[in-house]
């Protein structure tokens, strides 16, 4: 049902990931190198899950959904519309957005909101967690993981009664590019 894009080898898991995000231009930063058996996996999710709701595969939607996995994290319905776009210019905003609405639902894509007033997506990754700390000013948003912030998550609900399921941290402020623009402008 989906085709397979072959991609290059990842690079191993580092403790922090940059995601500068575009501003407006249309582009969707770099494309990630995601493992094969990684994307593999997501297309049998989504596939399976079409196939429970009896929902057919178009071509718009292939295009949608390899572009995505192509994706740099955290892409816009906007961002991601822009570049399927320059594949085929006849997908419209409603394919785009049902399509990534789908990959939310089949828990392929996750939906974050980091206050720009976009809806941005991510793969759902739950073999690896990790949080975000988003620049108030550029829109640059850092993934990080912290194994003591996990840690302590974990103590204080289990202080209070609590097993957690799932939660978000977002940490907001002002990333060191901006401050160093700060500091040449004074």
């Amino acid at each position: 049902m989906w085709a397979h894009v072959p991609s290059v080898g990842r690079a191993p898991s580092v403790a922090m990931r940059h995601n500068r995000q575009s501003e407006g231009n249309g582009t969707l930063g770099k494309q990630m190198d995601r493992p094969p058996t990684e994307l593999d996996h997501f297309r049998s999710m989504l596939q399976s899950y079409m196939l429970k709701k009896g929902l057919r595969s178009t071509d718009q939607r292939k295009l949608i959904v390899e572009t995505f996995f192509r994706a740099d994290n955290h892409v816009s319905i906007e961002e991601l519309l822009a570049h399927v776009r320059a594949q085929d210019p006849r997908v419209g905003y409603a394919t785009v957005y049902r399509t990534l609405k789908l990959l939310t639902e089949c828990g392929v894509a996750n939906e974050r909101r980091f206050g720009d007033g976009l809806t941005r997506y991510e793969l759902a990754d739950d073999a690896t967690h990790h949080d975000h700390l988003i620049c108030v000013e550029c829109g640059d948003i850092t993934e990080f993981e912290e194994p003591r912030i996990e840690d302590l998550q974990e103590k204080v609900a289990r202080r209070h009664g609590f097993v957690l399921r799932t939660h978000k941290h977002e940490l907001y402020g002002i990333c060191p590019r901006c401050q160093g623009k700060r500091h040449s402008e004074n």
